[in-house]
């Protein structure tokens, strides 16, 4: 008898629990929001805690660059003629190994990982993202007879069918999946079921069926053995009909299986450069064309330009905030009637007002540590990741109540100044006049220098880290596999 059976353990605790995260995005190399920058940061924290962690990813281009590839598997697929490649391949930095699914005729083409250089979306991406799902869930029976995984932890509606797989092929491994946000559903017509390969009763009210077509997020909702989103705030939400996106109903039945565990920041990544605020504020001004006054409270916004970030209220909201004696800068894109009313902002004040349509990291990094408030006042938002770098480099949240931004920003009222938590300003209407409300609030408080440098200090000192995430990880996946 060895020492782990004279303990009374199984050997299998003395074995790394094994996990496969499947998604779509990974930063640097692809990435259109905070998914990117979750996949970076939480299986890598996983590891550091001593997990057995590998990633499924597509096959696009800027990953196959990034790293040699090592093949495990050819795979005869419902998706293709040819067999589909399955490489191995160990990315830069501290990312655990990752499989790629190499099948260039899905993956490596021009424009993003969803859509061309057009804008609009793939036609055939229900079979793009359908096969890195079946991937996932062959990985899990055997595909890599090196390497199985006890846990598929699947991402997004990209990889919304890894559990519906999972099911068909009786369970191999036990499966969670993670909404970032409800809002992006893969929704397809019904005629493409047959195209996925599933049993044919999948194609059901208590299956992938969702208003007569095929939602990938309600698949991975209604198969997954555990849920969870990415703040606690957004898992009690979306189980409400204003936010549940017609999905409630499932996710209500569904609720005790269901729980939000916060996002993290990766501390290294995001790390202010020394100098300090006032180097960076001035120098933010003078990249944007605005007055250098540094006792102007300098608010700025880096986002999505869609009515769910709340842009159209912040765009409303704009001349009152100015009226104030505050400046205003934006990084962001999207609808266009929302680009081309800041722009115009921009326009009718200069020195004021400004705004750089599209996304640079490099600014998005100057703005954080150059403005004074950043302002991210979204109708809904699953976690947020905006206002959590605001908060490691001291630019204080101006957030609406809701979703993570709920749970990471205290608001600053008389009795949290007093007790040293503010560490923000929250709102709770959605209209314009909510919102300049607390803006105003905001710069009344910058006058008071003193105040205003104790509370930049305790939002520095907030820990989002992602250890913790991780840890409440490890725990679901522990009891999910007993």
């Amino acid at each position: 008898m060895d020492q782990a059976e004279r303990a009374g353990r199984p050997h299998a605790e003395l074995i790394p629990l094994r996990v496969l995260h499947v998604a779509a995005e990974l930063y640097p190399w692809v990435k259109t929001g905070g998914l990117g920058d979750v996949i970076a940061a939480l299986p890598s924290a996983l590891s550091a805690e001593g997990a057995d962690v590998r990633l499924c990813l597509p096959g696009f281009s800027t990953l196959l660059d990034a790293a040699r590839e090592h093949e495990v598997a050819r795979l005869a697929t419902p998706f293709a003629v040819e067999r589909v490649r399955i490489g191995l391949v160990e990315l830069p930095g501290v990312h655990p190994p990752a499989y790629i699914v190499d099948h260039p005729a899905f993956f490596d083409r021009p424009g993003g990982p969803y859509g061309g250089p057009d804008g609009g979306e793939f036609a055939d991406n229900h079979r793009r993202f359908a096969l890195l799902g079946w991937v996932a869930a062959a990985l899990a029976a055997g595909a890599d007879p090196a390497w199985r995984p006890a846990i598929v932890h699947a991402h997004d509606w990209h990889a919304g069918l890894a559990p519906a797989y999972l099911r068909a092929r009786g369970g191999a491994a036990k499966s969670i999946f993670t909404v970032h946000n409800l809002a992006y559903q893969g929704f397809f017509g019904a005629d493409i079921f047959g195209e996925l390969a599933l049993p044919r009763e999948f194609f059901a009210m208590e299956g992938v069926e969702f208003y007569g077509g095929v939602s990938f997020l309600k698949a991975g909702l209604y198969y997954a053995d555990r849920l969870t989103t990415v703040s606690s705030t957004y898992a009690t939400e979306i189980q409400t009909p204003r936010y549940g996106m017609n999905l409630d109903g499932l996710l209500r039945a569904r609720s005790a299986v269901l729980s939000g565990i916060l996002n993290g920041v990766d501390p290294e990544v995001w790390r202010p450069a020394a100098g300090g605020k006032a180097p960076a504020k001035a120098a933010l001004q003078r990249r944007f064309g605005l007055a250098e006054d540094p006792s102007a409270p300098l608010f700025g916004a880096i986002t999505r330009l869609t009515p769910q970030k709340g842009m159209d209220l912040l765009l409303a909201a704009l001349p009152g905030l100015t009226g104030l004696g505050a400046q205003f800068v934006l990084l962001g894109t999207g609808d266009r009637g929302l680009e081309q009313g800041f722009a115009s902002a921009a326009g009718r004040e200069p020195g004021r007002v400004a705004a750089e349509l599209g996304y640079d990291e490099d600014l998005s990094r100057l703005i954080l540590a150059g403005a004074d408030v950043i302002a991210v006042p979204s109708r809904f938002e699953p976690c947020g990741l905006t206002q959590l770098y605001a908060l490691r480099f001291g630019a204080l949240p101006l957030v609406r109540r809701t979703g993570g931004l709920a749970d990471t920003v205290v608001d600053a009222t008389p009795e949290t100044l007093a007790d040293g938590t503010a560490t923000g300003f929250a709102f709770e209407d959605e209209s314009a006049a909510d919102l300049l409300a607390a803006a105003a609030r905001a710069v009344a408080l910058y006058r008071d220098q003193a105040a205003w440098r104790r509370m930049t200090r305790r939002a520095t000192t907030r820990d989002f880290s992602w250890q913790a995430a991780a840890r409440q990880y490890l725990a679901l996946y522990r009891g999910l596999i007993g």
